[in-house]
């Protein structure tokens, strides 16, 4: 009962700030320095935002960070300083229509362009022959997926994977559960368009959430790469998750993906690890990557 009214809440507060007019916040200090200290780049006409911090001096090492839906880059602050200090690369981007990247309207936007943009910004940087270790969440858990598809065609253009760490993201279409309000948006029907416009958000339009659809569509091509590639995977779970629940999720993921490693989190941790529990999530991930 109680995510019932939270999920009513979060309809109003948007709604009534459209009908009130009430401007959007300005940006807090925090991602005020966010923003001020990344970069952009341009992938096709359209702006990326990013993030590159050089971190420990003499090693290969480079994490690229794949954020969730409806989030941005922002989502990794936490524990960026103690990434520093393991790898001498910690990139992270906002996908197109998230954060401060731009958000073309319309627009057909699909995991496979979002994809294509991580990979055209490690050509950017340089990176595009150098091993990755990825690090994602969520929405960024189907990119890595996609991702990791390409590493295994092993076609030139695309990135080389070193290990993948994936976290509470709905990588199984049966056991996903959407929230309330994402089923609105996705799906159509009166609410839908009336809900976008007023809520003036675009980053919960129905485009960017066809992934949901799309993860569905295609989960041979990306449950069957984590599946039969060799690279060592990792998974870091909030338990307390309401879109990946406990033990269903948990057991289909063991089922499936038997050779992959598992780091659950305490039982109060929910769907934003990195952001409940940073030390616990950091910790459990340098566990993985010190492991091989």
């Amino acid at each position: 009962m109680r995510e019932w009214w939270v999920q009513v809440g979060l309809l109003a507060v948007p709604l009534l700030a459209a009908y009130l007019h009430i401007p959007p916040p300005q940006l807090s200090p925090a991602l005020h320095s966010w923003k001020s200290s990344g970069k952009f780049f341009t992938y096709k006409g359209l702006r990326i935002f990013y993030q590159d911090s050089v971190g420990v001096v003499g090693s290969p090492e480079i994490v690229v960070l794949l954020h969730g839906f409806p989030t941005s880059s922002y989502d990794w602050y936490k524990i960026w300083e103690g990434l520093t200090l393991r790898f001498h690369r910690v990139i992270a981007l906002d996908f197109l229509g998230f954060g401060f990247s731009d958000k073309p309207r319309p627009h057909h936007y699909s995991i496979f362009e979002q994809a294509s943009i991580v990979e055209a910004l490690l050509r950017h940087l340089g990176l595009q022959n150098r091993r990755i270790n990825l690090l994602s969440h969520d929405y960024g858990d189907i990119v890595a997926q996609e991702l990791l598809y390409r590493f295994k065609q092993n076609r030139s253009g695309r990135l080389t994977i070193k290990s993948l760490c994936l976290s509470n993201g709905g990588i199984f279409p049966e056991t996903h559960r959407p929230l309330l309000l994402q089923k609105l948006l996705k799906d159509g029907g009166v609410l839908s368009p009336i809900l976008t416009r007023l809520m003036n958000f675009f980053v919960f339009s129905r485009g960017l959430l066809q992934y949901i659809n799309q993860r569905k569509k295609f989960r041979r091509r990306w449950v069957g790469a984590l599946a039969s590639v060799s690279i060592p995977i990792h998974f870091i779970y909030g338990p307390l998750d309401p879109v990946n629940p406990y033990p269903e999720f948990l057991e289909l993921y063991r089922k499936t993906l038997p050779r992959s490693t598992v780091s659950i989190l305490d039982d109060h941790i929910s769907h934003y690890p990195q952001l409940e529990d940073p030390m616990g999530f950091l910790n459990a991930y340098m566990g993985f990557i010190n492991s091989f």
